[in-house]
């Protein structure tokens, strides 16, 4: 492809998206930047979600983008470009999982919105950002040891915020089961994370080691007084 400039006087961030898909076609490398960059965010947390390894995730995603740039004229607008790379990463992914599968010899499992990634706003204290990131790394260890089949429309539903239709036309699965999916996962998080809620509230207010040193001898030293 031919790099092409873009239209003058069309705002990038106006053009839809059957226009930023003629635009590639024909070539402009800033309208598939344009088209990246609008959906980096929630590819790569398809990616990472599928294959649970950051490093694997960025790979997978790079070559999804690049089987995108050479296969986009064939996109014809029955879903949504968002919808379309969706699928063009899950491929990506699940092609990986695969080889890998095939090199250790091991099957893979492959067969509203209550929980919300915690995005640290600069304003925030470092403390809140700390604790903010710590629940983010909680959530996503618990999404991590979900089954892939409910690890996929959580991420869909819930993180990338697709309809049951489009979540069903990405993994190629009827609306039903997606509903009963994601329905299925979320209450997988949710007992997941009540255990972690349960066990961390047995050291609330903990009070052993130091302070306990500190509160006895302080008591010791003024009945000697």
């Amino acid at each position: 492809m031919n790099h092409v400039t873009p239209l003058a006087g069309t705002r990038p961030l106006a053009l839809d998206d059957m226009e930023i898909a003629r635009r590639v076609v024909a070539g402009d490398r800033a309208a598939f930047t344009l088209l990246m960059r609008r959906n980096n965010r929630r590819l790569y947390r398809l990616a990472r979600a599928t294959l649970r390894n950051d490093g694997e995730a960025e790979e997978a995603l790079q070559e999804a983008y690049l089987a995108a740039y050479y296969s986009i004229s064939n996109f014809r607008g029955d879903s949504t470009l968002a919808t379309w790379l969706s699928r063009m990463v899950l491929n990506e992914c699940l092609a990986r999982l695969r080889k890998n599968a095939r090199r250790h010899s091991v099957i893979p499992m492959v067969t509203d919105d209550e929980i919300e990634f915690i995005h640290a706003d600069e304003h925030d204290l470092p403390d809140r950002v700390l604790v903010r990131a710590e629940m983010r790394e909680l959530i996503e260890r618990r999404l991590d040891e979900l089954p892939q089949e409910f690890r996929l429309v959580f991420m869909l539903r819930s993180v990338q915020e697709l309809s049951v239709e489009e979540t069903a036309d990405c993994l190629g699965i009827e609306p039903a089961t997606v509903r009963t999916r994601h329905f299925r996962a979320r209450s997988l998080l949710r007992e997941a994370l009540a255990r972690d809620i349960d066990v961390a509230a047995r050291d609330l207010f903990d009070f052993g080691g130091a302070c306990c040193d500190r509160i006895v001898a302080t008591v010791n030293t003024r009945l000697g007084e």
